[in-house]
């Protein structure tokens, strides 16, 4: 992504014109193409496309790019997505017991290779403080037993509102959020968790996988929905395994993996390279 650019993110009937169309307005509006891709799904007809473009010339100014678009997305009959490359999206990490995920985002983030504003970390947990500490991230400790999830989350969410928080990471967070919060942030909450499911549900999932004795496993990351690790797929890695591997490189193997793709996922939305569709995603290079 460049410094000052515009992305367009476009799901519409597919129709002969669109691209010539939202193009042309780009290029007579003294815009730069910077990159552009497309996808139609055939089986629905729909068109998906994702655009970004020089600002540095652009004839409208930034505020009133939307409206200057309303004529188009009601003619093609557009779901349109806006956002300017420098604005970085705020985030949040909501994690549990395990830091691997969260140190590998947090170490990322300092690099420079994760575009985004880490507000807060959240816990239920209080020995990730450390990690926030040494990062100088603000660290808040939600303890969540049954009887005050509702209570706690409530509390969470007025936190996540007063800091404008965009997008929620679950870093190996083990709770289950409720609809409520779901419904808050639909497609801004990233979970990532291993690939085995629905096989090697509930504990210990790759010591199951390791006594089952089988030859792959995975990650997945996804947009968290009302139904237990069943929203729409962002990011999913595999390795092989073997019965030469124990229990430890198992698990070793495994959360490797976790950091691989949630970190991609993360980087794909904040980039705004990805589209929900039907519980599906479509995911731009």
């Amino acid at each position: 992504m460049h410094d000052n650019s515009a992305i367009l993110l476009i799901a519409a009937p597919d129709k002969k014109g669109l691209v010539y169309t939202i193009t042309e307005f780009i290029y007579k509006n003294q815009g730069n193409l910077l990159h552009a891709e497309q996808h139609i799904d055939v089986t629905n007809n729909i068109f998906f496309m994702r655009l970004e473009w020089d600002l540095s010339k652009f004839v409208i100014p930034s505020s009133q790019i939307w409206q200057a678009l309303s004529e188009i997305r009601q003619v093609w009959n557009m779901d349109m997505q806006l956002y300017f490359s420098y604005n970085k999206p705020k985030a949040a990490i909501f994690v549990s017991k395990s830091d691997h995920c969260l140190f590998d985002l947090l170490h990322k983030h300092q690099n420079g290779e994760l575009q985004m504003d880490i507000g807060l970390i959240i816990s239920n947990h209080e020995n990730n403080q450390r990690s926030a500490d040494f990062f100088n991230i603000p660290f808040k400790f939600f303890p969540i037993l049954k009887e005050n999830k509702e209570e706690q989350e409530l509390q969470q969410l007025a936190v996540l509102a007063q800091k404008d928080i965009e997008l929620v990471v679950l870093a190996r967070y083990m709770q289950v959020l409720t609809p409520r919060f779901v419904d808050t942030y639909k497609n801004r909450i990233i979970n990532v968790h291993h690939s085995f499911l629905p096989a090697f549900v509930g504990a210990n999932p790759y010591e199951q996988a390791y006594k089952r004795g089988v030859k792959v496993i995975g990650s997945t990351a996804h947009y968290v929905t009302e139904t237990l690790d069943d929203g729409p797929i962002i990011s999913q890695r595999v390795v092989e395994v073997s019965h030469k591997d124990n229990l430890q490189e198992f698990v070793l193997k495994g959360k490797e993996l976790e950091k691989l793709v949630l970190a991609n996922a993360v980087k794909k939305h904040i980039e705004r390279k990805i589209l929900v569709f039907q519980n599906k995603t479509v995911v731009f290079d």
